[in-house]
């Protein structure tokens, strides 16, 4: 069976998965869930991720859920292009780096986190991009500094690794929002490199997009 991922063309993490899955050259069928419409709560769609969240992956067999795991069984049945080092020292600083990103800055800028703040705390738009711009840049600062001596052109040396997949969306996110990255030499140049493999840059929201 040909995977099908559950997938909304701007989610970061669904972005990650995208780049993963083009690197390691694994077809898929794509199924667009609109969060912005919130199909993510139909019933059909929590009888297959209980949390309504994208991306989800169905192998046929089960559905996998949550980014990094996902990711993780792609690594582990599909060895090319390699997403954490098998060195335990150096898998260990992919996954900090990684998780830099996946757990402390998008979770709480994600969209549910600031419709929250909407809701709950009466946040206006501006309030709301300041908190976002805060995270980002509180996490970024740390992930540059994290990575100054890894040699390039990615995060992961010659080859992009899960800590170039969890940056690029992110990228993407912070440039939506207008926050500064000119404090990021680092991450820019592992970003550059990133987008231009040409199964990196397949997996962008424009490229993915579905028609209006």
């Amino acid at each position: 069976m040909t995977p099908i991922l559950y997938d909304f063309w701007r989610s970061s993490a669904a972005y990650r998965v995208r780049i993963v899955l083009n690197l390691k050259q694994v077809a898929y069928h794509s199924v667009a869930v609109d969060l912005a419409k919130g199909a993510q709560h139909a019933a059909d769609f929590l009888a297959r991720n209980p949390q309504g969240l994208v991306p989800a992956l169905d192998i046929g067999t089960t559905v996998l859920t949550q980014s990094l795991a996902i990711i993780d069984y792609l690594d582990a049945t599909h060895k090319a292009v390699p997403m954490v080092s098998s060195d335990p020292v150096a898998r260990s600083h992919v996954l900090a780096q990684a998780l830099v990103i996946a757990a402390d800055i998008h979770p709480i800028d994600n969209l549910r986190v600031l419709n929250r703040l909407t809701d709950q705390f009466g946040a206006d738009q501006d309030a709301r991009d300041a908190w976002y711009a805060h995270w980002i840049t509180t996490g970024l600062t740390a992930l540059e500094a994290m990575t100054a001596d890894v040699p390039g052109p990615f995060l992961g040396g010659d080859a992009p690794n899960l800590a170039d997949v969890c940056l690029v969306p992110q990228l993407y996110n912070a440039r939506r929002f207008a926050v500064p990255l000119k404090a990021y030499p680092r991450l820019l140049r592992a970003d550059a490199a990133a987008v231009d493999r040409p199964e990196i840059a397949a997996a962008h929201p424009d490229r993915v997009k579905p028609a209006a």
